[in-house]
Formats: structure tokens, C-alpha cells, sequence
């Protein structure tokens, strides 16, 4: 049991980490595309930039700006990491399994294992949405052309 918990250890300093001291925090120059994410039950916050490539099927770089506790903000510094150099295409698969792996049924492999930091939070259904509110503010900015970007914000309530 012990290395279980040697583990949530890790998990929660990883986070700690992240939420002290964010890599991607700022906003992407240029901004290609725009999202705010919010979770009225808690307060979280987030403002997703994300930087395409030319032909504007790969992400150059996302960054974040926005307001939450640890989890929120932890998971949006490590998605926008994981997600730079990536397809659209690939952006939106890992969006689902991040999703499939807050659901305790699945998780990251070897080359993407920091994301499953996050897989501690499964075991608090009351802090998936925090987890997840960056991923579903991504999903939205992917999904919307340039010239429709919504400018209200995304909520993860009903599908938390």
C-alpha cells in the first residue's frame, strides 16, 4: 500500500508544482484562436489561447490565463504542454481520454505519463470538472472557426 500512497504524493507535488509555478502561462502570439472556460460551482476560470500552424491543422502553442485552484490550473499547464506539436486531430483524441481516464477507466501512455498526474482526481468526482475545465475550453476553441469564436464562456457543468 505504501507506494500507493508514495504515488499520491508524487501526483499531488506534481500539481502543487504546476499551480505554484505554471510553464504556459500568458497568451500565445499570435492568438489563432480564443476560448474561456468557467465553472460556476466552483470559480474557476480559465482564458485559453491557442496558436495554430500556417496550414492551421497543428497546434504551435497554447497558453493560459485564468483564475482557480490547484487542479484547474495544474491541468491547464500540463494539457497546454502536451499539446504543442500536436494535430487537431490528435488534440481532440486526447481530449476524449483524458475525459475516459476522470472516468477511472483509462490513462495516458509512456511518452504522455505526466498527464496522468491528473488521474488521482477520478477519485473526487466533485474536482473532475476543475480537471477537465481546461480540456472542454480547448475542445470549444478547436471547434470553432476563427470567425465565429464565442465570446461567452464554455461551462463543463452539465457534462462534468
Amino acid at each position: 500500500m505504501s507506494s500507493l500512497g508514495n504515488l499520491r504524493d508524487l501526483y499531488q507535488q506534481v500539481i502543487l508544482e504546476r499551480y505554484k509555478k505554471p510553464r504556459h502561462r500568458g497568451k500565445t502570439d499570435p492568438v489563432d484562436r480564443h476560448q474561456r472556460g468557467h465553472n460556476p460551482s466552483c470559480g474557476d476560470t480559465i482564458e485559453l489561447t491557442v496558436q495554430l500552424s500556417p496550414t492551421g491543422d497543428r497546434i504551435e502553442d497554447v497558453k493560459f490565463e485564468g483564475e482557480g485552484c490547484a487542479i484547474a490550473m495544474a491541468s491547464a499547464d500540463l494539457m497546454a504542454e502536451a499539446m504543442r506539436g500536436r494535430t487537431v486531430e490528435e488534440a481532440f483524441q486526447m481530449v476524449q481520454r483524458f475525459q475516459t481516464m476522470m472516468q477511472g477507466k483509462d490513462e495516458f501512455p509512456s511518452e504522455l505519463r505526466k498527464l496522468n498526474v491528473m488521474q488521482g482526481v477520478s477519485q473526487f468526482p466533485v474536482r473532475i470538472k476543475c480537471a477537465t475545465l481546461t480540456w472542454h475550453t480547448l475542445k470549444a476553441a478547436l471547434e470553432a472557426s476563427p470567425d465565429s469564436q464565442m465570446k461567452g464562456f464554455v461551462s463543463n457543468e452539465e457534462n462534468g
